[in-house]
């Protein structure tokens, strides 16, 4: 946990106490205060800020909590402690350790695709929807779960490249368009932007398989690891910065 407070000090700290301890200047400690990330300072008879341990404990805890939440989530969940809110910033914290789970659940979606364009276990175009040497917009679409829209705003992007009937003009994508397709769209469900999504699927095309994107899905969950033990430490933090809070107020402190 890492504050090593006692909850009997109540010695004075100045801003520059603060920032030090964190490498912050004193403006993002006043700016924390008054964001209600850190509670309401007490004033010197000159106007100056005195903070206490409390406050060390709670600019701490948000710091903790900016790693595996981000800002604006950290930001609320010690807001709401501050509110006297408690149970709603549990909630926040359940609604990160939710969407790190979804993470999870896409990027096992992701693997799943690649496992399935392996060679020998892609499946053929369905004939019912495909043309003689591909597979036509609309199908392929539906096959996704997308609309063609999607799959124009794709192609525009260089994500796939589907050729042109000679006779119709309509679009028909190859078995390798379809794959592309695929892999677009799992990588759009993992949050990667298009901008990212279209070099990945370039090295895809150069090497003629999906290899290229193990690296990319390697860092992926690392980072998916990182933040889920980034969140087990926000926790640890936060329930000893609530600990510290109640005996605070239970001794008359606000």
């Amino acid at each position: 946990m890492g504050q090593n407070l006692q909850s009997t000090d109540d010695r004075r700290l100045r801003p520059i106490d603060l920032a030090r301890r964190h490498g912050l200047s004193t403006q993002a400690v006043r700016n924390y205060e008054e964001a209600g990330i850190l509670p309401a300072a007490e004033r010197t008879p000159h106007g100056y800020r005195a903070y206490t341990a409390l406050h060390a404990c709670a600019l701490g805890t948000f710091l903790a909590l900016v790693p595996g939440h981000g800002h604006r989530a950290a930001t609320s969940i010690m807001q709401a402690v501050h509110r006297d809110e408690v149970d709603e910033a549990l909630r926040l914290v359940d609604e990160g350790h939710a969407q790190l789970l979804d993470d999870r659940r896409t990027l096992e979606a992701v693997e799943k695709a690649l496992r399935d364009l392996a060679p020998g276990t892609t499946s053929e175009p369905d004939a019912a929807v495909s043309g003689a040497d591909g597979t036509f917009i609309g199908p392929l679409a539906g096959r996704l779960g997308i609309r063609p829209a999607t799959l124009r705003k794709w192609e525009r992007a260089g994500l796939v490249r589907p050729r042109r009937d000679p006779v119709t003009a309509y679009r028909v994508y190859a078995e390798a368009d379809v794959r592309d397709a695929r892999l677009a769209h799992q990588l759009r469900r993992g949050g990667y932007p298009l901008a990212q999504i279209a070099p990945l699927i370039a090295q895809v095309r150069a090497a003629g398989g999906a290899e290229p994107l193990e690296a990319a899905l390697s860092d992926w969950r690392a980072r998916l690891s990182a933040r889920g033990r980034a969140m087990l430490t926000g926790a640890a933090e936060l329930a000893a910065y609530l600990s510290e809070r109640e005996g605070h107020l239970g001794r008359g402190g606000v």
